[in-house]
């Protein structure tokens, strides 16, 4: 009996350790423009959602002309803490750079002094290259070169890919190119420094005296001389050509009933093969898009921050099997006036279930927003609430999983089996040990 025991003990031992051991164990929505483009490359911006909602050959290499001046106006002010103290001596060798350019000028004078203020007017307003030429060489510290350094070393910084410089003013050079989004991305950055806005979107200036009025190459903003280029809710900011090379150029912003858009317009063409001027076409598309912008779009909220998006399945919370999901921030984006919000397509990425404890702001899946097949904003989605663990209902969970798992389910078996075999066999010996004793009962009779 004792030795049966003994193996009965054993092997639920062994059963147990076989069972029990552990098993090891993946942007911007663009929209139709019905307007006859003259720009090789255009790019049209939202400012206030930082939606693109037109571009054509966005990444294409152009010659940038004078909007060049844009990156030459940044290397400046983030050069010099004190534009209108700092004072800058006109040197003779470097205006010289410009003999036999033709190319345009402020009239800087050899010898005199201007402020930094002053040359960045000159630089921005008549678009003088003799400006450019002055500020690169008072930054580079004699070395002009060191200056345009400083502006490729810039347009990397600002993930400007598709862009190099080999000049400060923009006259042409093999090695001189950018793409309208890169200057996009050079423009909006230039926005947020001293003065820029400001300069850039001055029509007339008196700044270097009254006989010196400076006066700015953009008829967009010159109402006087603007004629049909000329267009009220545009401001600043650079116009540029080197004649057919670049065509006509233009970076520029407007403003309508609180919307702004950046518009970059690259490669109008200049000239026709006699040699006649053609109609500045990069202020036109400009304006053109604008209108269409103005006219056609607007902003619209398409998820709340504090709205409560979808429920999973909540585990081991006392009296709550649901949790609801928030965004991490609210959504809006432009679209066309006559579109529904409902036409934006919602990708839940979000687990079946989860266990508590959960804290309110975890984030637990996310939200893709698509429009006509093109993603636009990929959102995070977070717990809207915290919810404690019950180790009541986790100890539950664990002995219904144990008791319910194959490895107890076997155990119990192969132990209900053994402890049937265990009083087979006792029955058995107790029968034999029965009959024993009644053997030597009778002998004894």
């Amino acid at each position: 009996m004792k030795k049966a025991m003994t193996i009965l003990i054993s092997s639920i031992i062994f059963l147990s350790a076989l069972f029990m051991a552990p098993v090891s164990e993946v942007n911007a929505v663009e929209y139709n423009v019905n307007i006859q483009l003259k720009s090789k490359s255009i790019y049209l911006e939202n400012l206030d959602t930082e939606t693109v909602v037109y571009s054509k050959e966005p990444d294409e290499r152009r010659f940038p002309a004078s909007t060049t001046k844009i990156m030459t106006y940044i290397i400046t002010a983030e050069h010099v803490s004190d534009f209108e103290h700092t004072q800058v001596t006109v040197k003779d060798e470097v205006l010289s750079l410009l003999d036999g350019t033709g190319s345009s000028v402020a009239g800087l004078e050899n010898g005199e002094k201007l402020t930094v203020y002053q040359l960045l007017n000159c630089l921005m307003i008549p678009s003088g290259n003799d400006a450019a030429l002055v500020l690169a060489d008072y930054i580079g510290g004699g070395d002009i070169s060191k200056f345009v350094d400083m502006m490729n070393d810039k347009a990397r910084e600002l993930g400007c890919g598709q862009t190099h410089f080999a000049n400060p003013h923009g006259l042409n050079d093999p090695n001189h190119y950018t793409t309208v989004s890169d200057m996009a991305k050079i423009t909006k950055y230039a926005l947020t420094l001293p003065g820029f806005a400001e300069i850039s979107d001055t029509v007339t200036s008196d700044c270097l005296g009254e006989e010196r009025y400076l006066v700015t190459t953009n008829y967009m903003i010159d109402e006087n001389r603007g004629g049909e280029y000329y267009y009220p809710y545009a401001k600043g900011i650079k116009t540029g050509s080197t004649g057919n090379d670049s065509g006509y150029c233009l970076v520029s912003t407007a403003s309508k009933n609180g919307y702004t858009y950046l518009c970059v317009a690259y490669g109008a063409p200049y000239e026709d093969e006699n040699g006649e001027a053609y109609d500045n076409g990069a202020m036109l598309d400009s304006a053109g898009l604008y209108k269409w912008a103005f006219e056609n779009l607007s902003i619209k909220t398409i998820i709340e921050k504090n709205d409560l998006t979808r429920e999973i399945d909540l585990s081991f919370a006392w009296n709550k099997d649901k949790l609801r999901l928030k965004p991490a921030q609210s959504y809006s984006t432009i679209m066309p006036n006559d579109v529904s919000i409902d036409s934006i397509d919602k990708v839940y990425d979000i687990p079946d279930s989860v266990e508590a404890p959960v804290k309110e702001g975890q984030k637990l899946g996310t939200l893709t927003l698509s429009y006509a097949n093109q993603k636009i904003a990929e959102i995070d989605l977070l717990a809207g609430e915290s919810v404690d663990r019950s180790e009541l209902l986790s100890a539950v969970a664990v002995i219904k999983e144990i008791v319910s798992s194959n490895w107890f389910i076997t155990v119990f078996i192969v132990i209900c089996s053994l402890v049937l075999i265990y009083f087979i066999i006792a029955a058995v010996y107790n029968k034999r040990k029965n009959s024993s004793r009644a053997v030597k009962k009778k002998r004894k009779f």
